[in-house]
């Protein structure tokens, strides 16, 4: 397999979804908490990577194993287009997944036990989410697992590895004496769920505009997705609805104290995400119309992420 071949197959270009989760979730820490480790973030960061690639190649690997359609299997898909060994690409995969366990491993014993659980939960999704007889993909469920694994899972595990004072939640737990306690703060937690939601919602878009694009391939090769379900013109009502939601949910994080005033720098972004929506109506269901929900959480989540680094700047004057 060559190096051009592997990372069509794991799709590198795609991996900012995972990425702004992971950089905002530092950034909040910093910003809220007011507290980072370097060497845990680092660790995370390559440990959050690997599995991202890992199931991109299990959603490409299942996806031609499970092909009903011999145009896309043969001339479409990765591994039939190119005719690498589908046991290759297993065994690649394979191998990615123990070394994210090694550095779970590694981080479980700097941070605790709970993100151990965290991890375990979020790599459950990720691996069956197109893994298995009845992968989660082509349920309509899609949208809820992409977009809360990713969002909420690695923003939520990024600030538990860089808050070691138990500010957020911990879990004790001795197996020499089988006792264990949960402990946490709720209004922490309900900060972090609110700030992750804009991530959750973006990512789900990004499903939701890939199905709202593949309707009738995916009829065709049996996925039944949300839109399968709902209807593409229902589907297109709930990808404005939760664009537009994020820009709220800012507002409702500022009025409560979660964030700070710079964190209007994020609605300088809405009049393009407008323009982006209206043009993504208009080019469905054409492949063209699917790079507009990237465009879209590229632009909210970068100035999301500037709102809070300048919260951050602003907070040291």
């Amino acid at each position: 397999m060559t190096l051009k071949i592997f990372l069509e197959v794991v799709e590198l270009r795609t991996k900012v979804a995972s990425v702004f989760p992971f950089a905002i979730g530092v950034l909040f820490s910093i910003a809220f908490f007011h507290e980072i480790q370097w060497l845990n973030t680092l660790l995370f960061f390559i440990g959050m990577i690997i599995f991202d690639l890992a199931t991109t190649a299990i959603n490409n690997y299942m996806d031609y194993k499970k092909a009903h359609s011999a145009v896309y299997k043969y001339e479409e898909n990765v591994i039939g287009r190119t005719g690498i060994s589908p046991i290759l690409v297993r065994n690649m995969i394979l191998g990615m997944i123990f070394f994210v366990f090694i550095i779970g491993v590694i981080l479980t014993l700097n941070t605790g036990w709970l993100l151990l659980l965290m991890g375990m939960a979020c790599c459950f999704i990720g691996i069956f989410y197109t893994f298995g007889p009845i992968p989660l993909s082509r349920m309509p469920l899609g949208e809820i697992f992409s977009g809360v694994t990713m969002g909420l899972g690695i923003f939520t595990m990024v600030i538990y590895i860089n808050t070691q004072q138990g500010e957020l939640f911990d879990l004790q737990l001795s197996l020499a004496t089988g006792m264990f306690n949960f402990s946490g703060n709720i209004w922490a937690l309900a900060s972090v769920i609110l700030a992750a939601l804009p991530l959750v919602f973006t990512i789900a878009n990004i499903m939701l505009a890939n199905n709202l694009r593949d309707l009738d391939r995916d009829i065709e090769n049996h996925r039944y997705t949300l839109v399968f379900y709902i209807g593409r013109p229902a589907g297109i009502i709930l990808f404005q609805l939760l664009m537009y939601i994020c820009y709220l949910i800012i507002l409702i994080g500022l009025f409560i104290g979660i964030f700070q005033w710079p964190i209007l720098f994020t609605w300088v972004s809405l009049p393009k995400i407008y323009q982006n929506i209206q043009k993504f109506k208009e080019a469905l269901p054409q492949p063209v119309s699917f790079s507009y929900s990237i465009k879209n959480m590229i632009l909210f989540n970068s100035s999301y992420a500037l709102g809070l680094l300048l919260t951050i700047l602003v907070g040291f004057l």
